[in-house]
C-alpha cells in the first residue's frame, strides 16, 4: 500500500490546500534573524564577479540595436552576421550619436547620423566590451565599473539538462543590487508577502550569522509549496549565492527537480532623481523528468508569458521590499 501512495504522489504531484486564513500562519519573524541575513549578505558581495553583468534576454538580442545602460555606461548591443553577440559604447565615435538608434546592416552598426560603419573590432576612441551569450542570458563585461580581476567568461550556476523551458524576466528598483540579493536570502517573508503563490513555507536548514564559512555550507533549504488557488504542488529548492549579483534557487527534490530560478541584480545607475536604479533580470529554467516533458520546448512561445506573468507579479511585490531596505539605509 505504502508502495502504491509513494508511485500515486508521484504521477500527480499535486495536493489539496486547506482553507487557512493568512493571520493564522505559523510567525517566521523570531526565525528570521537579521544577523543570519546580513552575514549571508556580506559573504555573498566578497564573491568575485569577473567584473560580468547581465544586460538581459539572449532572445532580445537581435537584428536591431539592444540599449542598457549599466552603472552609468552606455551600451548598445547587436549581433554580427554570425549570430555573434557584440557588446560596445552606445556613443559614436566620430560625434557621439546614440548606436542604438543605429542599423544593423551585415553585422555591422550604421550611425545614422552620417553612415559611418562599425563592426566588432575595435577602432580609435571605440572599442566593444567582451561578451557572453549562455544561451539564456547575455552578459557583458566592465572591467572599469567592476574593478576585480577579469575572468573570461561569467560565474553562471549549474542549469538543468536538456529538456528544458525558460523566460527572463527584466523590472527595475529604485535601490541597489545588494537590496535584490538580500530580499532573496530572507526565505521567510515568502508565504508570508506572497500568499497567492506559496504556503507552508518552512526553512530546513540555513547558515550561521558567521563571516567565514565554506561555501558549500553557504546555502537555504527551503521546504515550501508552489500554488495556485487551492491546488499545490511541495517542492524544496536551496537557495545560494555563486556571485555578488546573483542569486539561484535550485529545486532539489518535488516536481521539476533539477530547475532553476536565476535572480540577477545589474545596476543601471542614478535616476533623474539622484536615486540608484537596478534592473531585477530574472532567469526560470524548467526541466522535469517526466517523458512528456521533451515536448515542452515547442511550447516556448505559450509558456514563457505564464512563466514571465508569475515572475513580474513576485518582483512587483518584491521591490517593495528592496526599496524600502535602501530607504531606511541610505537616509
Amino acid at each position: 500500500m505504502a508502495g502504491f501512495l509513494q508511485r500515486a504522489a508521484k504521477a500527480i504531484p499535486f495536493q489539496l490546500l486547506p482553507k487557512t486564513p493568512w493571520t493564522q500562519q505559523r510567525a517566521t519573524w523570531r526565525d528570521a534573524d537579521p544577523a543570519i541575513i546580513d552575514t549571508a549578505l556580506s559573504r555573498a558581495l566578497e564573491r568575485p564577479s569577473g567584473n560580468w553583468f547581465v544586460i538581459g534576454a539572449s532572445d532580445d538580442i537581435g537584428t536591431s540595436p539592444f540599449g542598457v545602460t549599466i552603472a552609468g555606461t552606455e551600451l548598445v548591443a547587436w549581433r554580427g552576421t554570425d549570430r555573434t553577440l557584440h557588446v560596445a559604447p552606445a556613443a559614436c565615435p566620430h560625434l557621439g550619436a546614440d548606436l542604438c538608434t543605429a542599423t544593423v546592416d551585415r553585422g555591422a552598426l550604421v550611425c545614422p547620423w552620417h553612415g559611418l560603419r562599425l563592426t566588432g573590432h575595435a577602432r580609435e576612441n571605440w572599442s566593444p566590451f567582451p561578451a557572453h551569450d549562455d544561451g539564456v542570458l547575455a552578459w557583458v563585461r566592465l572591467d572599469r565599473v567592476g574593478g576585480e580581476t577579469p575572468t573570461d567568461t561569467p560565474i553562471l550556476p549549474v542549469r538543468p539538462p536538456a529538456p528544458r523551458l525558460s523566460a527572463v524576466t527584466t523590472l527595475t528598483g529604485v535601490c541597489e543590487p545588494r537590496d535584490i540579493i538580500s530580499n532573496r536570502l530572507d526565505p521567510w517573508h515568502g508565504a508570508w508577502f506572497h500568499p497567492y503563490s506559496f504556503a507552508r513555507l518552512e526553512v530546513l536548514d540555513h547558515p550561521p550569522a558567521e563571516r567565514d564559512l565554506p561555501e558549500h555550507l553557504d546555502r537555504f533549504v527551503v521546504a515550501v509549496t508552489f500554488h495556485i488557488g487551492r491546488v499545490g504542488i511541495p517542492v524544496i529548492a536551496e537557495f545560494t549565492c555563486p556571485e555578488p549579483r546573483t542569486i539561484v534557487m535550485h529545486i532539489v527534490e518535488g516536481e521539476g527537480a533539477g530547475s532553476v530560478v536565476e535572480t540577477h541584480a545589474t545596476p543601471l545607475g542614478p535616476g533623474p532623481d539622484g536615486r540608484p536604479r537596478t534592473a531585477v533580470i530574472e532567469a526560470v529554467i524548467a526541466h522535469s523528468d517526466r517523458p512528456r516533458f521533451s515536448y515542452a520546448p515547442r511550447a516556448t512561445a505559450v509558456a514563457a508569458p505564464f512563466m514571465r506573468l508569475a515572475a513580474n507579479r513576485l518582483w512587483r511585490d518584491d521591490l517593495v521590499y528592496a526599496e524600502r531596505i535602501y530607504a531606511l539605509r541610505s537616509r
